[in-house]
Order: structure tokens, then sequence, then C-alpha cells
């Protein structure tokens, strides 16, 4: 299956079964013991990523493109605490959901903003770029030219997370027990720190901050890429 193959496997996915799956997953109901971890941990990993944005203090006003947004658990917080928020995804019912959710905490107003699109039809120009949990669905030589269009619209900094490659996910991913049930999830794909720095670093950006979300079945490695000065 080809690469392009994957990205409509994870459209349609996300449109249809695993909309309701993810959810339920995302939201505060009853759920398995493996979607509550990954709602645990996916959450340990928002959570970090906002402690990281307000330490700075300069959210009030600045621009944040959220790629891959899910039903808002990101941009929801961001557009909370005063940041200019442009949330995307692929899927149409994610989208739709992620509005419903903000309309609730925050009122019908036009922050977040929310469009559905797919990482690579991305445009303008954002203070920071964040996509999260997004890069496990698709291969590495996808990942690279996605990370460099991310790149392209980040004016100062761009924040991802995956699912690192390591022998122990590895194991984890070959018997089936990383995202289960072949009918319940997207093709995972696990990538190197290693080589997610590179593309990072031929693109003008260096690591600023690292962190890792570890739990049972869910693994996310965060990184903090800021543009270089000279680039």
């Amino acid at each position: 299956m080809d690469v392009v193959d994957d990205k409509a496997i994870v459209k349609e996915y996300f449109n249809n079964t695993g909309f309701d799956r993810w959810k339920r997953i995302y939201g505060d109901g009853e759920v398995n013991k493996i979607q509550l971890d990954v709602r645990i941990g996916h959450q340990q990993t928002v959570d970090t990523l906002l402690e990281w944005l307000e330490a700075d203090r300069n959210l009030d006003g600045l621009s944040i493109c959220d790629a891959g947004c899910g039903v808002g658990s990101l941009s929801i917080p961001l557009a909370t605490a005063g940041a200019i928020v442009s949330a995307s995804d692929i899927s149409e019912k994610m989208v739709g959901e992620a509005k419903e959710r903000a309309a609730e905490v925050l009122g019908n107003n036009d922050n977040p903003s929310f469009s559905v699109q797919d990482l690579e039809s991305l445009s303008g120009s954002y203070d920071t770029v964040v996509c999260l949990d997004v890069l496990i669905h698709y291969p590495q030589s996808k990942a690279a030219e996605m990370i460099a269009h991310l790149a392209s619209t980040a004016q100062s900094r761009l924040i991802l997370s995956f699912a690192p490659k390591t022998p122990w996910l590895s194991v984890l991913k070959k018997i089936g027990s990383f995202f289960p049930g072949a009918s319940k999830a997207t093709r995972s794909y696990l990538h190197r720190e290693v080589d997610v720095t590179q593309i990072l670093e031929a693109q003008g950006f260096t690591i600023k901050r690292s962190a890792i979300s570890k739990r049972s079945v869910y693994f996310s490695r965060m990184l903090e890429a800021v543009r270089s000065v000279d680039s």
C-alpha cells in the first residue's frame, strides 16, 4: 500500500468508526482500560505543552496553528488563555465535534477558528505551529514531507509529538498491543527521534525542550523546535 493510501485510510477512519472511538477517548465518559491509558497519556502530552507555553508568558495574542486538532483538546485551552488559534483536522467529524466543544466553553466566537484540512494543504504564517500525535499515522518518508511543510508555516517555533521508535515499542507494535485490533485503528508508524531532529535541523530549527509521556500502551515523545536566528 502506498503513502497516498495512508492518508485516505486516516481520513476514512476518523470520519467513521474511528470518530466514535476517539470521541470517547478524548471525552470523560466510561472507556476500557486501554482507551483510558491513551486518554491519560494524551492529556499528559497536552498538559506538558500548555505548561511550556504558559511558562513563556506570551500566550495572549500569540498566533498558533493546531494541526491535527482532533476534538479540540489543545485548541480550546489555548484560546481560553488568549492565544489566537487556527485549528484544523483531516476529519470533518472531528472538526465538528471540536467546534461544539469550543462553543460550550468559549461561546460562539471565531477563536479558535476551525477548518477541515490535511497537513499538506495548510497555509499561512504563525508564530507557533503544533502537531500532536498525528505522525503515528504516516511512514517516515511522508512524515519528512509533512514536517518540512509545517516548518514553512512556523515563524518562530514548531512543536511535534510522535511515537518514538525503540526496541520495546517495536516489539509491542509487532505483537499488536500498541493499538490493538486491526478494525479499530489505522496503521501505526514509529519514528526515530534522531530522524525527526535531523528533519527539523534541516529546516533551520534547533531543539529547545523535549518531554516524553509513557504509559502502558501510550508513548509519545514531544519536541519543541525553535527557528535559528540565522535561518
